[in-house]
């Protein structure tokens, strides 16, 4: 999605004032910004890094709009009857509630936008933090700037508006953050989030096996790839230790983790972080198993190459070599 031509129908940028353990306040825009080539920018940056980030978290909304009211103020505004100044200024006063239950979180330069590509429709949030750098003027004199920290990006989440127009399931993405400090904003958003570790493990299985496919791996290398995550997961799961994605990139492809985070942080993966693997979805990582109405099969991916199970293309049949001595008693009594 990120290298889609994106275009902008609205874009606003509000001020949260907030230092860690201090209050909040709001200083709210009356006007959208307008739609020029920094604007465009802007936006392009914000949602490249945003689709490029990894291990986010996805959900859809709450029930209950009475406490989460941004799908109620969403619906007004896609009806035509709230415009896009008044729902952000609204959307801020409920940032500013959250934020408050928030001691470590900061302040910044909230940004809301309405944004629209190939791939989706989508109201995009973000809260961007700013920094002094230095600049040179027309009458070449040194002076600060103050320029929006952009590979900072924190808290910043997306809602797909015709996913969710058409009741989909996870229509809500946002960035978790390390140590949850962005906990507030799921909530602003209204997300829930709730994670089934035996479905992300299962997704977390597709994106390796998608990854072994995009390197054209020999046999070998493809095994050693999925004998490495299967250990490193089985131990989290032993442990009850939830995943980080960019750990296992690390640990499971070391000499080039980023290629595996690239496949991992697909968007249609979906694939949220945090979750403890359920060792029953690994299996498929070191073992074959399928089965028809006249028989079940299940054994190691290692017998392929140890020559203990044969598959032949030609025939479209497998070979079973070593069968154990009760096995082959019940074959020779049939």
């Amino acid at each position: 999605m990120s290298n889609l031509p994106n275009t902008i129908q609205n874009l606003i940028i509000h001020r949260l004032h907030k230092e860690p353990n201090g209050p909040a306040r709001v200083a709210l825009n009356e006007r959208e910004v307008p739609v020029n080539a920094a604007a465009q920018r802007l936006i392009d940056q914000l949602c490249q890094l945003y689709s490029q980030r990894i291990g986010k978290g996805f959900g859809k909304f709450e029930d209950d709009e009475a406490a989460y009211p941004l799908p109620a103020l969403l619906r007004l505004h896609v009806a035509g009857s709230l415009d896009f100044v008044a729902m952000s200024q609204q959307m801020m006063a409920q940032l500013q509630q959250r934020v408050e239950q928030e001691p470590l979180a900061a302040g910044g330069h909230v940004l809301i936008a309405r944004v629209s590509n190939a791939s989706m429709d989508f109201l995009f949030a973000a809260v961007v933090s700013e920094v002094i750098g230095t600049g040179v003027n027309e009458a070449m004199q040194v002076e600060d700037c103050i320029h929006l920290e952009m590979n900072a990006l924190r808290v910043a989440g997306r809602i797909d508006l015709g996913a969710w127009q058409t009741g989909g399931e996870r229509y809500i993405s946002f960035l978790r953050g390390r140590g949850d400090v962005a906990q507030y904003f799921k909530l602003f958003l209204g997300c829930n989030d709730v994670v089934t570790p035996l479905k992300e493990t299962q997704k977390l299985v597709q994106g390796l096996e998608q990854f072994a496919q995009s390197q054209h791996m020999e046999p070998e290398a493809r095994d050693q790839l999925f004998e490495r995550a299967h250990s490193y997961l089985d131990a989290l799961g032993d442990d009850a230790s939830p995943v980080d994605l960019a750990t296992v990139a690390e640990q499971v492809w070391p000499d080039a983790p980023q290629n595996l985070q690239q496949v991992l942080q697909d968007e249609n993966l979906a694939l949220s972080g945090g979750f403890v693997p359920d060792r029953r979805a690994i299996k498929p990582l070191m073992r074959f198993k399928a089965s028809s109405p006249e028989w079940k099969l299940e054994f190691d991916r290692a017998s392929l190459r140890s020559g203990a199970v044969i598959y032949n293309k030609q025939n479209d049949t497998l070979v079973l070599f070593n069968i154990p001595d009760q096995l082959r008693k019940e074959l020779l009594a049939e």
